[in-house]
């Protein structure tokens, strides 16, 4: 097992997380080939991504089905900018490359915003901290496991 995927295992272990990390064949970097290799709705994809908050790391959970307005977690947050994280940021605010970031196992906590659509999906499911590996949860344990705001993300 990579070593990204068995400390994001540790991490869900820790937070008493219900599913199993599973590693797929085909790559599940964008929320499309998560989507496609697991059959299941691209909105039940939770994608993690990193942005600055005022130059400080943001992990928005996001529907994959979803594009982050920027400006609109900007105004919910009170901050001047939020900007999508360049691939040394990420790596740096997760321990984990673009592709395969997950909601937990970071170095420390993130400040997490979880979107609201996410709640429509009996089962989400979410990288595991390699482009290979996803984990399935649900919103209201996804908002537990990171301890994340509620929010509408999207425009």
């Amino acid at each position: 097992m990579h070593p990204s995927v068995s400390n994001v295992v540790a991490a869900l272990r820790e937070r008493g997380a219900t599913g199993e990390v599973r590693v797929l064949d085909d790559s599940a970097r964008t929320a499309a080939e998560a989507a496609a290799a697991l059959g299941v709705d691209v909105g039940a994809i939770a994608s993690s991504l990193v942005f600055t908050a005022d130059g400080e790391p943001l992990l928005v959970m996001t529907s994959g089905a979803h594009r982050v307005d920027t400006s609109a977690v900007a105004a919910l947050l009170g901050v001047g900018s939020v900007k999508r994280a360049d691939a040394d940021t990420v790596r740096a605010a997760t321990g984990q490359v673009i592709g395969g970031v997950a909601p937990v196992g970071h170095p420390a906590p993130l400040p997490t915003l979880v979107d609201t659509a996410l709640a429509a999906h009996d089962v989400v499911w979410a990288a595991a901290g390699h482009a290979h590996a996803v984990f399935p949860t649900t919103y209201d344990e996804l908002l537990r496991l990171t301890g994340g705001r509620p929010a509408q993300v999207a425009g």
